[in-house]
């Protein structure tokens, strides 16, 4: 009784110690079998090392670049709100309507909503010309603010300074100018001090603003920043067509923020509900979560698309390891004369599949790591890191093509008659 008990209690840690004793000597007998033809079995792995290398290196600069732009977007910081006036047309051969947006409404807005922590007017021109001596630039883009710009928009005067409340209170006529301008106007930082004319107005430039390089075909540093004041008495076009921008006291704040502005603005606009806002309103953490989504979709597709060479590398690993079957059929045939059963025969062709489609996956991502470190050498090359999961994923599917496509061949493997099979020449 007590030994029946005994085999009883043992019998499970005797079938998991089988089980990995007959897995290991798949192995070693895989291992064999492919140092012993490592010609073609390089040659048959080739395609599984092209797709997994080519799938690592594809997504890895997919990320990359999709990182870059997030940290781009995340720089202007998360907090960020910009409001402007824009109301859908009803007719589509109208297009957008021109609202009323005004500095009135920017102030109820400092006033009465207490997620916003700064907010600033935005008046936007993008057709300034500014001269300085005998040199000229012309469609400049010339943003009218307050000094609560360069917080907002993480965007400072890195020479020189910034314009105070002072010069906006009394529109003084001061400018501060973008490194691009610099570069077209053949000067220097010694610009600052000295006298420009911005639409045939004369300003003293009294800053220069740190380089912010390009963002999405936009320079950023072809800019020219002068007092929303001063703007909109040299623009009184857009006195009633304003942009703001605003910051969220926190980052959690950013949508009680916008919800405030939209109360505050749907309000003084009289707009009844079921009407549309005459108003847009864009978020900057809202653009950060875009961002990331588009690079995460583009990453999958573009690796979908790279990956589907791994099926070209699936049948030809099936193909040789046919081949494989149709040489070894003695082999099988006295394995099975000596009592292995069809399962056993069929684990040795399956793990044999799948350690081949496994070392094809591993040269694979070796040389996806090659690929991208080398890239990542040029001096202009962004930041590359080849991300965990996508050598996961490689690794799991190299596995799984090695599943579904070995299959066949182990089946073929499996059913052979013992008999038939040692008659083999």
């Amino acid at each position: 009784m007590t030994q029946h008990l005994g085999n009883m209690l043992t019998a499970p840690f005797r079938f998991v110690g089988g089980m990995i004793s007959q897995t290991y000597r798949n192995v070693v007998t895989a291992f064999t079998q492919i140092w012993a033809n490592k010609g073609r079995s390089m040659l048959t792995t080739l395609g599984i090392i092209i797709a997994v290398s080519s799938t690592i290196t594809v997504v890895a600069f997919v990320s990359g670049f999709g990182k870059l732009m997030t940290d781009m977007v995340q720089g202007y910081g998360t907090q960020f709100i910009m409001v402007r006036p824009y109301q859908a047309s009803v007719s589509s051969r109208r297009g957008t309507q021109r609202v009323r947006l005004d500095i009135n409404d920017i102030e109820a807005v400092r006033t009465e909503c207490p997620a916003v922590r700064r907010i600033t007017p935005f008046v936007y021109t993008h057709d300034g010309e500014i001269t300085f001596g005998n040199e000229k630039v012309d469609e400049v883009p010339v943003r009218g603010v307050t000094e609560h710009y360069q917080t907002i928009r993480n965007f400072h005067a890195d020479f020189g300074r910034f314009f105070g409340p002072v010069d906006i209170d009394v529109a003084a006529p001061v400018m501060v100018l973008g490194r691009t301008i610099l570069k077209r106007l053949g000067v220097d930082e010694s610009i600052v001090g000295e006298h420009a004319y911005l639409d045939g107005n004369r300003f003293l430039v009294i800053g220069i603003l740190e380089e912010k390089g390009g963002n999405l075909g936009e320079d950023q540093d072809l800019t020219v920043m002068i007092p929303y004041t001063l703007a909109i008495k040299s623009y009184p076009n857009l006195r009633e067509s304003m942009m703001f921008l605003a910051e969220a006291s926190t980052p959690e704040a950013t949508h009680q923020a916008a919800g405030e502005i939209t109360r505050v603005l749907r309000a003084r606009h009289g707009l009844q509900p079921g009407q549309r806002d005459d108003f847009r309103i864009d978020r900057q953490d809202q653009a950060v979560k875009q961002f990331e989504n588009i690079r995460n979709i583009a990453a999958g597709i573009l690796a979908g698309i790279v990956s589907i060479s791994l099926i070209v590398g699936g049948i030809g690993i099936m193909n040789v390891m046919l081949v494989s079957v149709t040489e070894r059929t003695r082999e099988i045939g006295l394995r099975k004369s000596i009592g292995a059963r069809r399962r056993d025969i069929m684990l040795q062709f399956l793990t044999e599949a799948v350690v081949l489609c496994l070392i094809g996956g591993t040269i694979g991502v070796a040389l996806g790591y090659f690929a991208t470190f080398i890239a990542s050498l040029h001096p202009q090359m962004i930041e590359i890191e080849v991300p965990m999961w996508a050598v996961a994923i490689a690794l799991i599917s190299s596995a799984g093509a090695g599943v579904v496509f070995g299959i066949i061949p182990a089946f073929k493997a499996s059913i052979l008659h013992p008999i038939e099979a040692l008659r083999h020449e």
